[in-house]
């Protein structure tokens, strides 16, 4: 199961023989110029030793089998020392019966524990040794024929965090002219196994995402210690060496656990420096003869896997197979959760789909480039689908439209421009049109409230737009019982569900007493959220005052521009973005959502009860919540009525403490992730989706 997002956006996004089974097929070249991998800086001459800290207890041991090429692990051990990491490691070389001098350089090195093999029996025996004299809660298993690159450590022990069913993780590897040598391993239903996206770009965003693999290559893999001396360690059947790891793979699944790949380790391999690149000579002879071994023993695990030749005609199906239908949600951006509830909802959605089994694919057709929120999506398994030209897009279509089951278009315009190709390229998937407001519904009441003619009929216009995609595609969300229900009158025909917002349910994590100030939390580029502040400010503070001397309210949230200028005064405090929101929500008595006109459901009032936080809203705020005044939240609709239902709140602790249980309870029923999970999976099986 992954970790769901919290309401804020904190998730830290922050050779001993060639890796190549069977015989070299390559994948498809992307387009695009490959980068050239860093190289480590030169040292000094006279610096001839890298410099590790010492850990009396460290998070992770670094286990690094050696056998001769001294100048192999000299280079390797100072990229480490080099890239450093953000937690804590220790170094464990096994010498494997060198005869070149290591064994006297590495007992020169500072905080280097060397393990020395009485004589020289293979990778498989080293690693054993290093993982059975290892501190650390990790044990990472690296070739010395390897260059590490910065956050290279801190990207594989994030694996774990993000992933908890995570058992075992492999990191990506990059050939010295900077050509991607493997992105996770594919293993065929004879034993023969091969490198996902061999000679293709590293930056490809097929190759970037976190994904189920087969098995990762022992030159540079992690998992827990622990985990590893249960399973026995690498099965000795195969010393010296080659399918250890493929094996180490199958057991670690065996086991109950996920084999993932990360793209963000990024490792320099030198594939041959130690084995060779020859399979009939040398160590390399065993690749063949441990094949064998590993078909039989994995012979039943073996049946479920794809067949050489399925990877001739899409190796992207074959990379991909340990999923289940594969879903692409089209977005006009990319989702960012510590900006709006509309984020949050979707970007929960995606992890909800991937966590019911789903490969899952994400368009974001207005976004240009990477960002933040983009790698965030790759870290929690989400494929990124990058066509930025008409021209690119329709090529995609074209090459995977018909492998799609599933086809979400959210929102109206992002639906208005893909509905003809989902159509056309992708005619056996099941077309979800994700509404996430009505449109249609929040232009016409602004322009009622507004008195303006022309936006009452773009409203009119949207409607029409709207209702027709109801009518077209195969499932329509909404987010409220309202909004269902209004449409069963407006588009009969259309089949419409509910998948509402979704939020964690942190609890409340201060007392009445201990909290002071009022907050109005929103994204102040939506229109409904500058109208309500100008309205709470203007009208509804002055007021308060009169009232409750000396309460602060606090604004927070993203604004662009000067819409939130000249709002600022002695007890009104504009703080803008805050990107953890959590110690805000602990601190503040009571939320407001004066809202006067909208659709949809308030992300604001959600992540506020959540918290434990009750809320002052009116009844558009409250529309399609689910909540009873008094009970769930005060509701108020004009300017003296609103403040009276703050005043109460805010001094009448039995009150308050009844609405922030309540409260709680309502997200926990309505909005939480286990609602929405229950929801989206009885959505998807009426559709013969699952």
């Amino acid at each position: 199961m992954l970790r769901f997002a919290v309401d804020t956006a904190r998730l830290a996004v922050s050779g001993l023989r060639a890796r190549w089974h069977g015989k070299s097929t390559k994948s498809q070249s992307p387009t695009g110029s490959a980068e050239v991998a860093p190289t480590v800086a030169e040292q000094p001459a006279a610096v001839s030793h890298p410099v590790f800290r010492f850990e009396d207890a460290p998070q992770v041991s670094i286990v690094v089998p050696v056998y001769n090429h001294l100048d192999q692990t000299r280079h390797c051990l100072r990229s480490l020392a080099a890239a450093g990491a953000k937690c804590t490691f220790e170094v464990i070389v096994v010498d494997d019966g060198s005869t070149d001098g290591s064994a006297e350089w590495l007992a020169a090195c500072p905080q280097v524990r060397v393990q020395r093999m009485a004589e020289n029996r293979g990778f498989v025996s080293a690693c054993n040794a290093g993982a059975d004299i290892a501190r650390g809660r990790y044990v990472v298993f690296l070739n010395n024929d390897t260059e590490v690159t910065a956050g290279w450590l801190d990207a594989l022990m994030g694996t774990f965090a993000v992933h908890p069913d995570c058992g075992l993780v492999g990191a990506k590897l990059i050939y010295p002219d900077g050509s991607l040598q493997e992105a996770g391993g594919i293993v065929f239903a004879d034993g023969n196994a091969c490198n996902y996206g061999r000679g293709g770009s590293p930056q490809d965003p097929r190759y970037n995402f976190v994904r189920e693999v087969d098995y990762c290559s022992g030159a540079c893999m992690a998992l827990p210690t622990e985990l590893f001396r249960s399973l026995g360690g690498f099965d000795l059947r195969y010393m010296p060496a080659y399918y250890e790891d493929t094996d180490l793979a199958f057991s670690v699944r065996a086991a109950g656990y996920q084999v993932l790949y990360q793209p963000h380790a990024e490792v320099v391999h030198f594939e041959g420096k130690t084995a060779g690149t020859d399979a009939s000579l040398g160590i390399k002879r065993f690749q063949r003869i441990n094949r064998e071994k590993f078909a039989a023993k994995q012979q039943l695990a073996l049946a479920g896997q794809p067949k050489p030749e399925d990877f001739a005609h899409s190796p992207e199906h074959c990379a991909t197979h340990r999923r289940g239908q594969r879903v692409l949600v089209v977005d006009a951006d990319y989702p960012r959760v510590d900006r709006d509830s509309g984020s949050l909802r979707m970007f929960n959605m995606l992890l909800l789909l991937r966590e019911l089994g789903c490969h899952v694919q994400f368009w974001a057709t207005g976004a240009a480039g990477d960002d933040h929120d983009a790698r965030m999506l790759e870290q929690h398994g989400i494929e990124r689908i990058v066509a930025p030209s008409r021209a690119q897009a329709l090529r995609w279509w074209y090459a995977h439209g018909d492998s799609l089951d599933v086809v979400v278009l959210s929102r109206l315009p992002v639906a208005l421009n893909s509905l003809r190709l989902t159509r056309r390229y992708a005619a056996r998937a099941a077309l979800i049109f994700d509404t996430v407001d009505l449109h249609f519904l929040r232009i016409a009441r602004g322009a009622a409230m507004h008195r303006n003619s022309a936006e009452a009929a773009w409203a009119d216009e949207l409607r029409r737009s709207e209702l027709e995609l109801m009518r077209q595609a195969d499932l329509t969300l909404v987010v409220s019982e309202y909004e269902r229900n209004l449409l069963s009158e407006l588009a009969p025909t259309a089949d419409v569900q509910v998948l509402s917002n979704v939020h964690l349910v942190h609890g409340r994590q201060a007392s009445f007493v201990s909290r002071k100030g009022l907050l109005f939390l929103g994204n102040f580029e939506h229109e409904p959220n500058v109208d309500a502040v100008r309205w709470l400010t203007e009208e509804i503070m002055p007021r308060l005052r009169a009232r409750l001397a000396g309460v602060s309210l606090h604004i927070v949230g993203y604004a662009g521009g000067d819409v939130l200028a000249g709002l600022a005064s002695e007890d009104v405090l504009v703080h803008g973005y805050v990107a953890d929101l959590e110690p805000v929500l602990r601190s503040v008595k009571v939320a407001l959502a004066p809202l006067r006109y909208g659709a949809g459901v308030k992300g604001k009032i959600n992540m506020a009860m959540s918290h434990g936080v009750p809320v002052v809203t009116t009844s558009m705020g409250a529309e399609g919540m689910a909540l009873v005044d008094r009970r769930d939240a005060m509701i108020a609709d004009d300017s003296d009525a609103f403040v009276d239902a703050i005043v109460e709140l805010y001094v009448n602790e039995k009150l308050w403490l009844t609405l922030s249980d309540h409260g709680l309870e309502n997200v926990r029923q309505h909005f939480s992730v286990e609602a929405a999970r229950t929801t989206l999976k009885r959505i998807l099986a009426a559709k013969s989706c699952l």
